[in-house]
């Protein structure tokens, strides 16, 4: 009787092909990661320019900054007049139900139906921090703030809308995002 021998395995052809298969997968996954941190990256940008229009839809309303406008009480009861002194004071992040200007800010603009939402709570940024507007201490103007960004994404979009400077120009951050990309910090564009 004789035995037959069945050579049983995977050709180099069949391996190739394999390989072939897994590099295309993992080339998708990879670029896919990066449309959808680039889609992260334009909503951020678009959020900046969304509370920017909410707060230029309401001075031109009333001809004052939510937060700093002193009829604010007299129109709506619930709420904080400002002192009237054309800024929007102390930029808060992480605001809940807080009697600032910073905050009320927000509770102002709601009433005044331009933002959904409940209250003087800041809404949250695209990287699930928050966002504030208000003044910086030792810079002059008015400021809108988003915390818990990643560096990379600063660095990108310094470079991509300002002079790529963290620490000049109409978008600074808390940190030096250009030598240190891999922490996240405070990410502040100009009102």
């Amino acid at each position: 009787m004789k035995y037959l021998r069945s050579n049983k395995g995977f050709t180099l052809v069949e391996l190739a092909i394999v390989l072939v298969i897994i590099g295309i997968i993992l080339g998708a996954v990879l670029k896919g990661q990066e449309l959808i941190n680039n889609a992260k990256m334009k909503r951020a940008y678009n959020q900046y320019r969304e509370v920017l229009a909410a707060v230029y839809t309401y001075y031109d309303k009333y001809g004052k900054y939510p937060g700093d406008d002193p009829n604010a009480s007299t129109r709506w009861p619930s709420a904080t007049s400002g002192d009237n002194n054309g800024l929007i004071d102390e930029l808060t992040l992480g605001c809940t139900n807080e009697t600032t200007e910073s905050c009320q800010a927000w509770y102002h603009m709601r009433l005044a139906n331009i933002l959904t939402g409940s209250g003087a709570q800041a809404p949250s940024n695209v990287y699930g921090g928050s966002i504030g507007i208000g003044t910086l201490q030792g810079l002059p103007g008015m400021w809108i703030g988003f915390d818990n960004v990643p560096g990379d994404v600063c660095a990108s979009l310094d470079q991509q809308y300002d002079d790529g400077d963290s620490g000049y120009g109409s978008i600074i951050g808390s940190g030096d995002y250009v030598t240190t990309p891999n922490a996240n910090y405070t990410l502040y564009f100009r009102l």
